[in-house]
């Protein structure tokens, strides 16, 4: 079980007054082992307090001292060592390296920099030994610093289910349907009129993020850089009615036979050993849901505290071999509770002194 830190890391989030942000520092209020120490914005938000400069958005209060900090400028000149990042991806592709360059942990939940060779794009249940990839970054070698990236929303629920599989069977051919949230695309997002009693069937850029982080997730380290899953993806991402949770059908050709006992042996035995005693960590990181009809993001999205993925409908693919839904909370365990995981994982690994 882990335990409160006397002395809790310092850390900072550049694009405090975002969505992600916000999560952060919700899931960080009473964190164990970080304290936010810093928050930074856009330049229209720099040298505000944070209830001046925020519209808070989400379902618990904005704690007092949050509420009272002064907003700083996005420059690592006064920033604490450990940042994490909840930015647009085209100002962290500039923001994001002169942090690490500056010496600082860059946790981003950017897409920016996740496809990057020498950058780990990293679960902690599903590929920690990832993490290897620190040790090839410039800023590392010079100041010290460097970038880890969590995937995208829909990336990471669809990869916990698929990983016990993998790992038990192999996997050659995945398929994959989309139902995404309206919370996945920002404050505001997607106009009312464009998706109450409506589906849009496309989100810019999804489907290739799914496709090729996917497989880069489930690849192997070897040596200087990941192999990718030797496997074929097809995604489609649609855009939904629903405030959170990601739900996603799945099929799936293995490498080798699997009964159903099996598959769900695979995801109710899934105890991988990086994720085990952090924090954040779910005690069960895959929640199998035996009902006809679910999961449901009403009904699933909150369980492990939002970190567990919720896996159901389990039958026989008339095509593949084997078809589920798949769902997970996508602001929570699909980004700040994600980039949140993986910056605990660094501080048990020493990454982060």
């Amino acid at each position: 079980m882990f335990k409160a830190m006397k002395n809790k890391y310092p850390i900072g989030i550049l694009g405090a007054t975002g969505m992600v942000g916000q999560r952060f520092i919700q899931l960080l209020e009473r964190h164990p082992w970080f304290e936010v120490a810093w928050l930074a914005a856009s330049d229209r938000s720099s040298g505000k307090k944070y209830v001046e400069a925020a519209k808070w958005r989400l379902d618990t209060a904005l704690p007092e001292r949050i509420a009272n900090m002064t907003i700083a400028p996005a420059e690592p000149a006064g920033a604490p060592k450990i940042i994490f990042a909840a930015l647009d991806a085209a100002i962290a592709r500039d923001l994001e390296p002169r942090f690490a360059d500056a010496g600082c942990a860059v946790v981003s939940n950017s897409s920016a920099y996740r496809m990057a060779p020498s950058v780990p794009l990293v679960i902690p249940e599903i590929n920690a030994e990832h993490l290897g990839l620190i040790e090839e970054q410039a800023s590392r070698r010079a100041a010290g610093g460097y970038m880890v990236t969590n995937p995208n929303c829909s990336t990471i629920g669809l990869v916990m289910a698929l990983k016990p599989l993998e790992q038990r069977f192999g996997i050659t051919q995945i398929i994959v349907t989309t139902m995404q949230a309206v919370s996945g695309a920002g404050y505001p997002g997607v106009p009312s009129m464009d998706i109450l009693g409506n589906v849009v069937p496309y989100i810019g850029s999804e489907e290739e993020k799914m496709e090729a982080e996917t497989l880069k997730l489930l690849g192997k380290l070897e040596g200087h850089a990941v192999t990718p899953l030797a496997a074929r993806i097809s995604a489609s991402c649609n855009r939904v009615a629903v405030e959170d949770g990601h739900t996603e059908s799945v099929s799936v050709k293995l490498g080798k036979p699997a009964t159903r006992e099996e598959i769900l042996a695979a995801w109710a035995e899934f105890r991988p050993l990086a994720g085990q005693g952090l924090p954040t960590a779910p005690d069960q990181p895959i929640e199998w849901a035996p009902q006809d009809d679910r999961p449901q993001p009403r009904l699933d999205r909150h369980r492990g505290n939002g970190m567990a993925v919720t896996v159901g409908r389990l039958r026989p693919c008339g095509v593949l071999d084997w078809k589920f839904t798949a769902l997970s909370h996508n602001t929570i365990r699909g980004a700040a509770g994600a980039a949140i995981l993986n910056a605990e994982l660094l501080a048990s690994l020493g990454k982060l002194t």
